[in-house]
């Protein structure tokens, strides 16, 4: 039966118990302490039980449980199955490995609980200052505009909005897309990210606003072909208005020539934005910074701190050169968010740039890991990721049943098991049995995509933790797989077919 609280008794969701409470935090952070010092011992991955599974199925809790009931729970239900992506072997889906000073930084920020759509505090102060670095990482202007959101497609809207607004030829806010006296037109690899579709949908102008340009044989944009396109649609009657250059494409990780592609739209009058999500922040990486030259002309960069920044989920960040172009691409002033000259409210709303009023203290944790570690060690773990994706190429090509698939250019190998004498339609049902049999045991996490049209698996090295090690005991792994598969009955007679 419910327990009926008299409704003069005024409630709150403060412990009883502080000291019960503190007790419990303890444990907690020794919990998480050993959970990523022991992370190497611990498969990659793991299936969950059917039990568990049913545990997520859980009625509503109408009534109070003890929060130490709780959190057996989550010991034994959510952490022995995470996504795997803290381990050192995790090279599936581009995702950096976390840190647990970040992890710390998470929990000071909701401690703290402050909202960062604006305010005259110190966390916003902070978030300005995150932004700053970030500017400065790029080589972008102190006087550029930024903000941090929650991931790279989400900076990417950010970045084309802008370039929408700049380019429509009207007060698009005001009249609306509908009302353009010409259809925008935008340009991108056909290697791009699938959030830029999502993006010129989401903006009004259809997915045929987005020009595919042909990549060439190294999976970088045909500058050739992109100029063409350019003058095709302006003798069509269309406007052509952005370039959407990649710096590091999800499938190989090619970087587009960022220097030619900045001259183009500097000659054509066109806005060039840069994804540099996977690749951008090789601009601090001494060694290999030299790959994304060219990404400081960038109108407008997407890029993921959450990926070789290793901060936990979510942070990304759009930078916009033109901050005044940035600010009237969402400031938006009611009267209930009056800017006062003094007390809370005296600042300018960092919801300006953005199209969330309430967002997270995403800050604190880039701000925590760059002040504890230093850009410059950042710049040699991007240079460590890269040298070990050469390595392990140099181990594929050595190796008689495997073949590399594309060029390495930054910390993406695409690669294959390829005994010989199989057919595609083999080669593709053996290579993911092989991959989804080491993530079942927990040895290592890879993913498969499609280069030129033929499968593959694919290793993403953004993984602070990973050593060579590592990567020697994957091509063993994957020989050995193939080799078992390869004896049976079932996989000899795909030979053939």
């Amino acid at each position: 039966m419910d327990s009926k609280i008299p409704s003069s008794v005024e409630e709150t969701l403060d412990p009883r118990d502080w000291e019960e409470l503190q007790g419990l935090a303890h444990r907690v952070i020794d919990d998480a302490i050993a959970h990523v010092r022991d992370v190497r011992d611990r498969p990659v991955w793991k299936d969950m039980p059917t039990q568990v599974r049913e545990a997520f199925a859980a009625p509503l809790p109408n009534q109070p449980h003890p929060l130490s009931e709780v959190y057996r729970e989550l010991q034994e239900e959510l952490m022995p199955y995470p996504m795997g992506n803290i381990h050192p072997r995790f090279w599936m889906w581009y995702m950096g490995a976390g840190s647990f000073s970040g992890a710390l930084a998470e929990f000071i920020a909701a401690i703290d609980g402050s909202n960062l759509g604006g305010g005259n505090h110190a966390a916003a102060l902070i978030d300005r200052q995150v932004v700053a670095w970030l500017k400065q990482m790029m080589g972008f202007p102190e006087s550029a505009g930024g903000t941090l959101v929650s991931g790279g497609s989400m900076a990417n809207i950010i970045g084309l909005t802008a370039a929408r607004n700049a380019m429509a030829g009207i007060d698009v806010r005001t009249e609306g897309v509908a009302a353009m006296p010409q259809q925008l037109r935008f340009y991108g690899s056909d290697q791009i990210h699938s959030c830029h579709q999502k993006a010129v949908e989401l903006l009004g102008l259809g997915n045929k606003a987005l020009r595919r340009v042909p990549a060439g044989p190294d999976f970088r944009m045909d500058i050739s072909a992109l100029r063409e396109m350019i003058t095709e649609d302006r003798q069509s009657g269309h406007r052509p208005a952005c370039v959407i250059a990649t710096a590091g494409t999800v499938n190989t990780g090619a970087i587009d020539d960022l220097r030619a592609i900045s001259e183009l739209c500097r000659v054509e009058g066109l806005w060039f934005h840069v994804d540099g999500c996977i690749g951008a922040l090789a601009a601090i990486a001494p060694e290999n910074r030299h790959l994304v030259s060219g990404l400081e002309a960038a109108d407008s960069i997407a890029l993921d701190p959450h990926k070789w920044l290793h901060v936990p989920f979510e942070a990304g960040c759009a930078l916009v050169r033109d901050a005044n172009t940035h600010r009237n691409t969402f400031a938006v002033h009611p009267e209930y968010l009056e800017e006062k000259p003094r007390g809370i409210a005296a600042c300018e709303y960092l919801h300006d740039y953005n199209l969330q009023t309430s967002r997270a203290f995403r800050a604190l944790k880039i701000w925590l890991t760059l002040k504890e570690h230093g850009v410059e060690k950042f710049g040699r773990l991007i240079d460590q990721n890269i040298a070990q994706a050469r390595y392990l190429s140099s181990l594929i090509e050595r190796a008689p049943d495997l073949q590399l698939m594309a060029p390495t250019t930054i910390n993406i190998v695409c690669f294959r098991y390829s005994p010989g004498k199989m057919q595609e339609p083999a080669l593709r049902e053996l290579n993911t049995e092989i991959m989804l049999r080491m993530q079942e045991t927990g040895i290592a996490a890879v993913s498969d995509t499609y280069v030129s049209g033929h499968h593959c698996l694919r290793a993403a090295i953004c993984n602070h933790r990973t050593k060579r090690a590592d990567l020697d005991l994957l091509i063993r792994e994957v020989s050995r797989i193939g080799s078992i598969l390869t004896n049976c009955d079932g996989v000899d007679a795909m030979r053939e077919k």
